[in-house]
């Protein structure tokens, strides 16, 4: 029984490190006109990046051996960087308030249809989760029904 649970912890992980996907990228497009932050740079794109969570056994490893049993039980998020590999947005408006000496406002590197790529993808990947539990969760009740009988 307990590789029953351990099944709903990997897809419950799962959920919840899509929800905060999710939630980060909501901030960005939030943030995508923002070009003032606290410390007076505009605001930088973060992206969320996952890791196989308590598994001591590379991932490359079970796969390429049958043998293995899988050793993880879930997903785990490793962190929030901000994203220095994207430009910045530079635009010409000599009236904002933000502009540099020659007239250009730095925007946030965030592009909307990225954002929402990666909200469509982080959504779907969560009703993956979402569907894996609920026959897990199936899976679980048959079994006890079967143990009545």
């Amino acid at each position: 029984m307990s590789d029953i649970f351990t099944s709903f912890n990997i897809n419950s992980s799962g959920m919840t490190a899509q929800r905060y996907r999710m939630d980060i990228i909501s901030q960005n497009i939030a943030n995508a006109n923002t070009t003032r932050t606290e410390d007076g740079t505009p605001y930088r794109r973060k992206v969320v990046t996952f890791s196989e969570k308590n598994s001591q056994t590379p991932f490359s490893r079970v796969l390429n051996t049958a043998t293995d049993r899988y050793s993880g039980t879930g997903v785990k998020v490793n962190g929030v960087y901000e994203d220095t590999w994207t430009e910045m947005v530079k635009a010409y408006d000599p009236s904002h308030p933000d502009a540099d000496e020659d007239g250009y406002v730095s925007y946030p590197n965030v592009n909307i249809i990225t954002e929402m790529t990666n909200m469509i993808d982080a959504s779907r990947a969560y009703e993956a989760n979402a569907t894996a539990f609920t026959a897990s969760k199936s899976i679980a009740l048959k079994g006890l029904e079967m143990g009545k009988g």
